[in-house]
């Protein structure tokens, strides 16, 4: 009994259509990714087929680029590099789960994840920056912020967790103490994870259903929809105030979190100098559809 594949080859060989040919190469590659365990755990689940062919193309392509941040973790650590990468955006924008891909196969002892809980009462009395200098990389480490500083530049003043003097002393004083990490020989990257409303909403929905995902929720959270334009504004002056040439704002489109996470991946790729990087197999040039820097005149879907 002939196997798909050996109909597929004979049907190449007897045929000088190109068309054709091209159309018999998809199905074969079509059938290959149907054989790996993405494709039959989705075959399994009842998906459609276009989407379990699209989930194998995200499988591969984030394999590759992780590949590549495997190298790029070795660079930093051989030439003591210090690296901080912070992910910042509106609640259930798919921050924590870009992290998690950018760190699913790094050396656990070469990175650290930071996700601070809300102040306590010693480190409220505190120099504000205080509880984040105490997490900036050392040499030869990456740190992956989730939220970072600029909590008071959104959070904070949006729910009344500052005063107005704090607030605005705080948007005065990050540019320049950014510029002296980043002086200081820190490699600083600044990532604004954007989902719309609706999206926002229907990501709220899916964590109620989900007895899995319920701790993500928050008592902000369930403010985050009442609160969208307070956000928006308080957004816009923290990029206004915040953004510079030395330290930029990196707008990430994550209506579509498995874009957003490759291409977020693909743009820290693209601006380090790791060794080993012109043999990579995969395109570390990120699309300029969903990766780019902040500009006033630029239309963002929050």
């Amino acid at each position: 009994m002939k196997t798909i594949f050996q109909t597929i080859k004979e049907l190449k060989n007897e045929t000088n259509n190109e068309n054709l040919i091209s159309k018999l190469d998809y199905l074969e590659d079509s059938f290959k990714k149907l054989r790996t365990k993405t494709g039959l755990k989705g075959l399994v689940r009842k998906k459609k087929l276009r989407k379990v062919l699209r989930d194998i193309e995200y499988e591969n392509e984030l394999q590759k680029l992780q590949i590549e941040l495997i190298k790029l973790q070795n660079w930093a650590y051989e030439n003591k590099k210090r690296i901080m990468i912070i992910f910042e955006g509106r609640d259930a924008a798919g921050k924590g789960g870009a992290i998690k891909r950018f760190t699913e196969h790094l050396n656990p002892r070469k990175y650290r994840v930071v996700a601070l809980p809300k102040p306590t009462e010693i480190e409220t009395g505190q120099f504000y920056f205080q509880r984040y200098f105490k997490h900036l990389p050392n040499p030869g480490e990456i740190v992956f912020f989730d939220r970072s500083w600029y909590n008071r530049a959104i959070v904070e003043p949006v729910f009344g967790f500052c005063n107005k003097e704090q607030y605005e002393k705080f948007m005065m004083e990050v540019p320049e103490m950014e510029h002296a990490l980043i002086d200081d020989g820190i490699i600083m990257i600044k990532f604004w994870f954007s989902i719309s409303k609706e999206t926002q909403k229907m990501r709220f929905n899916e964590r109620l259903k989900n007895p899995l995902k319920q701790w993500k929720l928050s008592p902000v959270d369930k403010q985050a929809q009442e609160m969208w334009d307070k956000i928006t504004h308080y957004k816009e002056e923290m990029f206004s105030k915040t953004h510079t040439s030395y330290s930029p704002w990196i707008i990430v489109n994550s209506n579509d979190k498995k874009t957003a996470r490759l291409e977020s991946i693909r743009y820290v790729l693209s601006q380090i100098p790791y060794e080993g990087k012109n043999k990579a197999t995969v395109s570390l040039h990120p699309d300029p559809d969903v990766v780019q820097r902040y500009h006033r005149k630029n239309l963002q879907i929050d």
